[in-house]
């Protein structure tokens, strides 16, 4: 019979083990996060030194780097307010990263959820440290069609919408399986 606590935790060795490939997998999980962070800071910090501001090295007929400073969110949403949004910006994701943090440690068994939250941690944070280090966000990705253009990104942002796709197909194949459970 399984040891157990005062709290009906099970104590014994299959219990204990159990908490640590728990706690190995949550913290895989946010060692994949930093990477993302670091891929992320390196490749800004890169065209921060390479290009002046605003800038543009042509790679294709729709595609440049650049080098551009949002101040905003996506998209620059916000961007021409009075400095106030980039602590607004920073407190949200910093709530976020606590938030996706829980979720990890409570759910690290999920390969595709936590594959998501994981991206998603690794852009917000990513965004986080320009926020604070520069006061902006750094850009360099941007895509464009004659005189059409997309709004200039960054891995983080590829990292934040790479996750969100993943979190909504998540929770398709989640509403796919309670559905065929219930036939």
């Amino acid at each position: 019979m399984p040891e157990a606590s005062e709290s009906g935790r099970d104590t014994g060795p299959a219990g204990r083990a159990l908490r640590t490939r728990r706690a190995w997998r949550f913290w895989a999980w946010l060692a994949a996060a930093a990477l993302i962070v670091l891929l992320d800071q390196v490749v800004k910090a890169y065209f921060d030194t390479h290009l002046h501001y605003g800038e543009r090295l042509h790679i294709l007929p729709f595609f440049d780097f650049t080098l551009l400073h949002n101040t905003g969110a996506a998209f620059s949403f916000l961007a021409e307010g009075q400095g106030w949004q980039r602590w607004l910006f920073t407190a949200i994701a910093i709530g976020a990263a606590a938030l996706i943090i829980n979720l990890l440690r409570r759910d690290s068994g999920q390969l595709l959820f936590c594959s998501s939250l994981t991206a998603i941690l690794g852009g917000a944070v990513g965004n986080v440290v320009d926020r604070i280090q520069h006061g902006h966000v750094v850009d360099f990705l941007l895509f464009y069609w004659r005189n059409w253009y997309f709004p200039a990104f960054n891995i983080a942002d590829v990292a934040i919408t790479c996750g969100a796709i993943l979190l909504i197909l998540d929770e398709l194949l989640r509403i796919g399986r309670e559905r065929r459970r219930r036939l």
